[in-house]
């Protein structure tokens, strides 16, 4: 048999060791951590979101990164798409539904279950886990070489590399592979934080009324983009899926900003009529009659106000500067990683045949809501179909 290697014990690369077991290959899967799916397991938090429901179409409308358009994503997913990974997750015993949202969640919630069925199955099937093995040097002689930083050594026909991004380092996903990527010649984009909170220079006086309360139902716009849903004020700015969706537009602002609408479903002047008693207390009166919330009450009494027009105007159009992205240590997802421009249609590494990427690792970014960790599954999958085909003929796929 065949040896194909996976490198990384993530969603993309247990998928990647999966779909290579399926195909008669020999198996181990390296990881430098004592477990296995430990980003997994974090993300399952609160609810395990698999995918979306929405169409295809739409679906792979979702991804961007330098390189690779939305008709890339599309033929991705088609090869397995947002029902193929929920017939995956019944094949577990692990029942899906689809929210009011769309998102598709585990009927438990619990991504433990799934996890702990899943390696078990694949240990069953015959795929060697490998703990506390940190990768450190690669080199092509009769296939790939590869030394780990415990003094191991491994030749494989085959590696799929399933490394992860920069966000939650402390699961493994440290980015630290991006060193031996340059010693190799492989060019890297530098990791960004995406799917992450962005900081604002909040008074006292605001955060003692409004610090952990939500925006709720509010439309946010950066450029000319415009998402709404829900946000949530932090002692160091703002947080929430609109946010995050809009993280690239806003890394693209030489002066990042975003424009809130307290009340979407209302017109300026429907506002202004539900106050036309009003001649002081303005502020207090718009809380009863317009039914803000604590947060956007707050961000309303940072000014004075005298006339019902100027704070209706506010409240539809209430612009907040911002200082930047947090960390990408505390980001949900990253940015950034191998350049596109280094691998081929099958996810093989153009100046190392026989070495795949896959997962967070590539240069690509989603928004949360089922859409990342489809993405990695995908692109698990295609790395894994891409070995068996090399390893299988010679010339392998492009």
């Amino acid at each position: 048999m065949k040896r194909i290697a996976i490198i990384g014990g993530g969603p993309a690369g247990l998928r990647a060791a999966e779909v290579a077991n399926l195909g008669n290959a020999d198996v181990t899967l390296f990881d430098a951590k004592p477990s296995v799916g430990r980003k997994f397991l974090v993300a399952g938090k609160g609810g395990m979101n698999l995918t979306h429901s929405e169409p295809i179409e739409e679906f792979a409308k979702r991804y961007s990164g330098k390189g690779r358009d939305t008709k890339f994503w599309g033929s991705l997913l088609a090869r397995f798409s947002p029902q193929a990974f929920r017939d995956w997750a019944h094949g577990l015993e692990a029942e899906t539904f689809v929210a009011g949202s769309g998102r598709v969640y585990l009927k438990n919630l619990k991504a433990a279950t799934l996890l702990r069925a899943w390696v078990a199955r694949l240990r069953k099937a015959g795929v060697r886990f490998a703990m506390n093995h940190r990768l450190v040097s690669m080199c092509q002689e009769d296939g790939i070489h590869m030394a780990f930083s415990n003094g191991a050594a491994y030749r494989s026909d085959a590696v799929i590399l399933a490394l992860g991004g920069a966000s939650w380092p402390q699961t493994g996903s440290d980015g630290r592979w991006t060193g031996l990527f340059g010693e190799l010649g492989i060019s890297t984009e530098p990791f960004l934080a995406a799917n992450c909170g962005w900081e604002h220079d909040w008074s006292p006086e605001f955060l003692e009324l409004a610090e952990g309360k939500p925006l709720k139902n509010v439309t946010v716009r950066a450029g000319e983009s415009v998402i709404t849903g829900e946000l949530l004020v932090t002692r160091y700015g703002i947080e929430g899926g609109p946010v995050y969706a809009l993280g690239k537009i806003l890394r693209g602002m030489p002066d990042p900003t975003i424009a809130l609408d307290f009340k979407p479903a209302h017109t300026h002047r429907q506002l202004v009529s539900k106050m036309e008693s009003v001649r002081r207390n303005f502020v207090g009166e718009a809380r009863v009659r317009w039914k803000l919330g604590d947060a956007a009450f707050a961000l309303l009494m940072r000014r004075e106000w005298k006339d019902a027009e100027s704070l209706a105007a506010e409240a539809k159009n209430c612009v907040i500067s911002l200082k930047g992205p947090r960390n990408v240590s505390e980001a949900i997802s990253s940015a950034g990683g191998v350049c596109w421009s280094e691998v081929d249609s099958a996810l093989m590494v153009r100046r190392f045949p026989g070495l795949f990427v896959a997962g967070e690792m590539i240069d690509w970014e989603a928004p949360t809501g089922g859409y990342l960790l489809q993405g990695c599954f995908a692109t698990g999958s295609l790395a894994a179909e891409s070995a068996l085909a090399l390893i299988r003929t010679p010339d392998g796929p492009r």
